[in-house]
């Protein structure tokens, strides 16, 4: 009987596992949790039932070329091989291909996508560009032997004279999506006022160029207003949603980007109309301004009106003595009445009543005998002049005398 080291063990089932045909190459169905998305890319999850469940491994060669995120909680339909970790002796499931159960690859794709470039901000209306009223060329990003090339061409041709540059795309297939980027960065760098980028219709796969990421961000980044118009009025892809403008059909497209020459043509004579009723108009209103003038500088009217201005003045001139000896005699008034209040206070007044002012002899004013003695100088002022004088004698008053002056 052998005995085998747990390596050697391992190994054997592994073998065992990946010899036989009914484990490899096999489809599961199942809900995902679990999920851990490793730095290095790869996937791990496990996939259950019911009553089941199974560990299973996803590498990065396999993850790159999703066109969805496996999500938690995600029902999926896995291809794969049985196979054994020897590390740990875990039986799972190498996985080779993913797809969503019960709802298309593709489909789940565009959702998840659409939401997330939403979130991004590259579907904000805010910041789509104005397409050009009257465009000198217009770029167009299409398949040259296409149905839609031919429809835009017929449309241009019968609604504008507008000069057209092709950048021949290739609208379909695992290329598509670099060829569409690559014809938006020409056509934005060439001298073109408006793209239409487009295709006629077909399914989701047909389609599916136009909501790869790439072309979304390519349309996102021209400074060239960009027309999409990728299938039928029905269509709507990622591309649209990211444009400037969406036509539901390429012949749509060629309609939004040039206007209809005789709708043109029936506003420019419109315009043209209104413009020369506003000439004649202004040339009426000058003309009666001119005529206004002309009478107003004839040689009679204008000695008449130099006579009136003469007559004004001499007006004037008559009113000016009279207003100027108005205006004398009440300033006049006014100085009188202010001198008058003046007088009133003024010391000078005060002496002429027969009142002194007592000086000591540096000139301060003496208000009380108790700044005097006898044989003081003093100096009295009168109305008419000064007195100098020798104090004698010194009274004060008594409180008594006081009291009796006041009437008590």
């Amino acid at each position: 009987m052998a005995i085998y080291t747990v390596s050697e063990l391992n190994k054997h089932v592994r073998e065992v596992i990946t010899y036989e045909p009914t484990l490899q190459q096999v489809w599961l169905q199942g809900e995902v949790s679990n999920l851990t998305k490793h730095s290095s890319g790869h996937y791990y999850f496990t996939l259950k039932d019911e009553n089941s469940q199974i560990s299973c491994v996803s590498f990065r060669s396999v993850n790159r070329n999703l066109r969805f995120e496996v999500e938690k909680d995600m029902k999926l339909l896995v291809f794969g091989n049985v196979d054994l970790y020897t590390v740990r002796g875990q039986y799972q499931f190498q996985v080779l291909d993913l797809r969503p159960d019960g709802v298309g690859e593709l489909y789940k794709a565009y959702e998840q996508l659409k939401k997330r470039l939403d979130e991004e901000g590259l579907f904000d209306p805010a910041k789509k560009q104005f397409l050009p009223d009257f465009p000198r060329k217009v770029g167009v990003a299409t398949s040259p032997t296409g149905a839609a090339v031919h429809d835009i061409i017929n449309v241009l041709k019968r609604r504008y004279p507008v000069e057209m540059l092709l950048a021949p795309t290739v609208v379909q297939g695992e290329q598509s999506a670099d060829s569409i980027v690559k014809s938006l960065e020409m056509l934005d760098r060439a001298e073109v006022d408006v793209i239409i980028l487009g295709r006629g219709g077909g399914s989701l796969e047909d389609l599916w160029s136009f909501n790869e990421e790439k072309v979304a961000r390519a349309i996102y980044s021209s400074k060239i207003p960009i027309i999409s118009a990728v299938g039928h009025e029905t269509d709507y892809t990622i591309a649209d949603f990211v444009a400037d403008v969406r036509a539901p059909t390429p012949s749509a497209a060629a309609e939004i980007a040039a206007p209809d020459r005789e709708e043109t043509k029936r506003w420019v004579e419109k315009l043209e109309k209104t413009l020369g009723s506003e000439i004649i108009h202004i040339l009426q209103r000058h003309r009666q301004s001119l005529e206004s003038l002309k009478r107003h500088i004839e040689p009679s009217k204008l000695e008449r009106l130099y006579m009136q201005q003469w007559q004004h003045v001499d007006e004037i001139s008559g009113r000016l003595p009279g207003i100027m000896r108005y205006r004398i005699e009440a300033k006049g008034a006014m100085l009188s009445s202010a001198a008058g209040r003046l007088n009133a206070v003024s010391p000078l007044n005060t002496l002429a009543r027969g009142y002194g002012i007592v000086l000591d002899e540096n000139g301060v004013v003496i208000n009380t005998v108790a700044k005097l003695s006898k044989g003081s100088s003093i100096e009295v002022l009168l109305r008419d002049g000064k007195a100098d004088c020798i104090v004698e004698n010194v009274k004060p008053e008594s409180p008594k005398t006081k009291g009796e002056d006041n009437g008590k």
